[in-house]
């Protein structure tokens, strides 16, 4: 939104801007905030920002060494409507205190790094991203975790399991388990608050392309935005978030990205669109290519996705629960594939973007419980390695396929590679398989430790706990 410093000061006044945010992400991918008065801006303050001690912030320096500076990329500069004063708000970098330099574990770092690499090997193209965000907007929702009790409750009112209450008139118009995909009101209850969070995400300067209502009945819908580069389309996965959540808050709902809330419902992913453009044309594409028009660099693209597919899920599906949606019987991928149109596949490519200006491949594991920094940056390390090293996704046993694989003769389908199936098997893949990822510098050895010891410790932390279902199962034995 904003050049320079000058631009910024001269908008405050002209818009009465109040208070101004600066917010930030810690490595597990969520977002914090602070916010200082508008007459405390300087000049000074945007070019090297505000101290802060980020020691509680997970998975960065511990309390002895806290001390950071934010400093605030003024291209990202927005109004922010969710604060009743009017206020400026501002993604911010994380750099060292004394020396300035980018710290190594700010995942806006690595998306940066990450791009410039990518615009190096790719030249004198840039690889572009569009991330389709899935997610359930809950009537109600309760949960706990005590060392006495444990369990949650959701509801929706667009449910056929939804029971009015006293004060709510019951007018049918309900969805059946998995009905829900494309659902035209007054069973989709809604698509008004989808069109409030479509116009704000836009407002954000995300671009925007369309939203629905998707297969889960109980209330799960999908905003589809633009393509744009990779460090704008992880930052607007974050805008997005907050701002899809804050919107539903206000409506009287709860929205969660989270990948399997329900047993027995369509999980959420975040389906990740790419390609390398010039500008003008995508560089994936190839009239005369017999393995679905992709050119010698979208093959190898594709290729080095699966290649490094299981490692890549550490990053991309990096939650105990996102192996809960990764599962056979939904539109979910289990096995290292691809193919044109092919929803089992990991990799898909879309058959109505087949042509010269916007052929591209969508990675298909990723749920929106990733650190988007870090997650569109290592699918763009992966894709880099295969164009380095000319893989071809056939030689590779990858495809395409066009066929549900589930139906494939067993000795077919036991040629092809399965991804892992828990978050364990993930991690132990991505340490056995990173150095794709420290190419040109862009990931450190210490960030993929760090992030590999938060992630081990979630793992434990919910292997330790009985689970209701247990209770089910062997209460009574």
């Amino acid at each position: 939104m904003f050049g320079d410093p000058a631009e910024v000061l001269e908008y405050l006044v002209a818009e009465s801007v109040r208070t101004i945010d600066l917010k930030t992400v810690d490595l597990a991918g969520r977002r914090h905030h602070v916010t200082l008065p508008a007459s405390h801006l300087t000049e000074e303050t945007l070019l090297h920002g505000v101290g802060l001690d980020t020691s509680s912030y997970l998975g960065y320096k511990r309390v002895e060494a806290g001390d950071m500076r934010v400093v605030p990329d003024l291209s990202t500069g927005v109004l922010d409507p969710f604060h009743a004063l009017t206020t400026l708000s501002f993604t911010c970098d994380i750099v060292e205190p004394v020396s300035g330099q980018a710290y190594a574990r700010d995942p806006r770092g690595v998306a940066r790094r990450a791009e410039q690499y990518c615009a190096q090997v790719v030249a004198p193209g840039h690889a572009v991203f569009s991330p389709e965000l899935e997610f359930y907007l809950f009537s109600r929702a309760q949960y706990h975790s005590r060392m006495e009790s444990a369990g949650y409750a959701v509801d929706s009112t667009e449910a056929d399991w939804h029971r009015a209450g006293p004060d709510e008139p019951d007018l049918g118009h309900r969805m059946p388990a998995h009905g829900g995909y494309h659902a035209a009101p007054p069973r989709d209850q809604l698509s008004d608050v989808r069109s409030e969070m479509l116009l704000a995400v836009e407002a954000a300067g995300v671009p925007t392309h369309y939203h629905h209502h998707e297969v889960g009945a109980p209330g799960q819908v999908e905003l589809e935005v633009g393509f744009g580069g990779l460090l704008q389309m992880a930052d607007a996965v974050l805008e997005m978030k907050y701002r899809i959540a804050n919107i539903a808050v206000r409506a009287g709902l709860s929205a969660t990205f989270m990948p399997k809330p329900m047993f027995g419902e369509a999980g959420n992913g975040m389906h990740v669109h790419q390609y390398v453009t010039d500008g003008r044309r995508s560089l994936f594409y190839d009239a005369g290519s017999e393995c679905v028009h992709l050119s010698a660099m979208g093959r190898n693209w594709v290729a080095g996705l699966l290649s490094h597919a299981a490692a890549l899920l550490a990053l991309t599906s990096p939650s105990t629960n996102s192996y809960r949606r990764l599962v056979p019987g939904y539109e979910a991928p289990i096995s290292a594939f691809f193919g044109l149109s092919n929803r089992t596949a990991a990799v898909r490519v879309p058959a109505y973007s087949v042509n010269e200006r916007g052929h591209r491949i969508e990675f298909r594991p990723p749920d929106a419980t990733c650190n988007p920094y870090l997650c569109l940056a290592a699918m763009a390390m992966a894709g880099l390695d295969g164009v380095a090293q000319g893989l071809e996704p056939d030689a590779c046993g990858f495809g395409p396929f066009e066929q549900d694989i589930t139906l494939m003769p067993a000795e077919q389908r036991a040629a092809i590679v399965e991804l892992p199936t828990s978050l364990s098997a993930a991690l132990d893949a991505l340490e056995a398989d990173h150095d794709f990822l420290l190419a040109g510098d862009v990931f450190t050895e210490d960030l993929l430790e760090a992030w590999i010891a938060l992630k081990r410790a979630e793992v434990a932390a919910v292997n330790l706990r009985p689970t209701p279902h247990e209770y089910a199962l062997y209460y009574d034995f």
